[in-house]
């Protein structure tokens, strides 16, 4: 199984939904699945069992999450699948659902349910054909590649004023500021706020020149644990952090100071602390999206390190995924943010050059996320590595997400 949670948006960029997306198999190892056998499990919802192993609370609070839903799988026993969801998941149709009795008879029963209803990839000639199953929908989820959502938003607003519209597959910032403050705009996807920034703010606020301090000490070789628990010592929220965290390793030990608590942890945790909180914190004015795909990435890429042939630089790899995003966090180009910070060559030939022998890993990671399973799978291929090995680490990475923030 391959799955991944892509975040919707409103238009303050706050997360307010997620879509799983999903696939079975490496169909570029086994193209029988996508012929003969493709309807092979089609009466379970697949992606469901990692939002169960995750919980949904992982997620930000209060998000919806779409989950696609085949035209066979709709008839199965969802209820039962899910009950602990109802209320926040969103089931995802496409135009392979007919406008037939048997469907309308199932939605509705669902929508009484508690479940909400949504509906993708409609072409505009079918919206005619499909008038009974879309008076159902709560959500509607437009390409603004492959339709004019401006004419879109009148149509819907007088026949389905109830429904919502998601505009999907946004490519630029441009676009979304164009198009974000119409009411009409319900929920916003798309990868414009992960492109890199090419020009922005040279000068850094002086909170985060601390941080940026602190992670120069740590991230050079055989740093002082003195120095850099001084540097968390002029940061209230930090050092209320550290105390948390010590107190949960060192259950019947008395921290007697900040340089106490750092030593309790070592060089090796301080480091990896540091490196993540800062992180987090470095996004306070940024979507919350940011710092969550940035440490993401930071576990995603620990975890494969093994598959990639790079076990014994874990550590490195942890590094390039957590600074993945510092271009958008600083608001500066990523060639100048990695210039703030003590990284490897290594990782900046990755994030700056994508090349170097991080690179092949960093853009596998980029392409799972962005659901490109056609790239992961031929990487899969190349690299002689299972679809369940993946599925593992990205489900190590989601509880590991879980359990240190929830």
């Amino acid at each position: 199984m391959l799955a991944t949670l892509i975040p919707f948006f409103d238009k303050d960029m706050k997360v307010c939904a997620y879509s799983l997306f999903s696939q079975k198999e490496n169909y570029l190892l086994n193209p029988v699945l996508q012929g003969s056998s493709k309807h092979d499990g089609a009466a379970n919802v697949s992606g469901l069992d990692i939002i169960q192993k995750i919980g949904i609370d992982t997620l930000s609070p209060g998000t919806d999450v779409f989950i696609t839903v085949g035209h066979i799988a709709i008839f199965s026993d969802i209820e039962s699948q899910s009950s602990s969801m109802r209320g926040r998941l969103v089931l995802l149709l496409d135009d392979a659902i007919q406008n037939d009795e048997a469907y309308r008879n199932r939605l509705a029963q669902l929508k009484k349910e508690g479940y909400k209803l949504a509906i993708r990839k409609l072409p505009v000639a079918a919206y005619e054909q499909y008038k009974e199953i879309l008076a159902l929908m709560d959500y509607i989820i437009l390409d603004c590649k492959k339709v004019d959502v401006m004419k879109a938003k009148i149509y819907f607003g007088k026949l389905y004023p109830s429904i919502k519209i998601c505009v999907g597959n946004i490519e630029n910032q441009k676009m979304f500021d164009y198009i974000k403050d119409d009411d009409s705009y319900s929920l916003f996807e798309g990868k414009f706020y992960r492109i890199p920034i090419t020009r922005g703010e040279t000068e850094v606020s002086p909170l985060k020149i601390n941080y940026l301090e602190l992670m120069n000490i740590v991230n050079d070789k055989d740093y002082e644990l003195t120095e850099a628990a001084d540097i968390i010592g002029r940061d209230t929220a930090l050092v209320v952090e550290l105390l948390k965290l010590v107190n949960k390793i060192a259950i019947n030990s008395e921290v007697t100071s900040i340089r106490h608590a750092a030593a309790i942890l070592g060089q090796k945790e301080l480091k990896q602390w540091i490196n993540t909180v800062i992180t987090k914190e470095l996004c306070a004015d940024r979507p919350n999206e940011i710092a969550r795909l940035s440490l993401l990435r930071a576990k995603f890429a620990e975890c494969l390190a093994p598959c990639f042939g790079l076990a014994m630089k874990s550590s490195e790899l942890f590094l390039m995924g957590l600074f993945s995003v510092l271009d958008i966090i600083l608001n500066m180009t990523m060639e100048d943010a990695l210039k703030k910070v003590n990284v490897s060559r290594e990782i900046s030939d990755a994030l700056v050059y994508h090349k170097g022998e991080f690179a092949e890993l960093y853009e596998f990671i980029t392409a799972y996320e962005n659901a490109d399973w056609q790239e992961v799978c031929r990487e899969l291929i190349v690299k002689d590595i299972s679809v369940n090995t993946v599925y593992d680490a990205y489900t190590e990475t989601m509880c590991w997400y879980r359990d240190m923030f929830f």
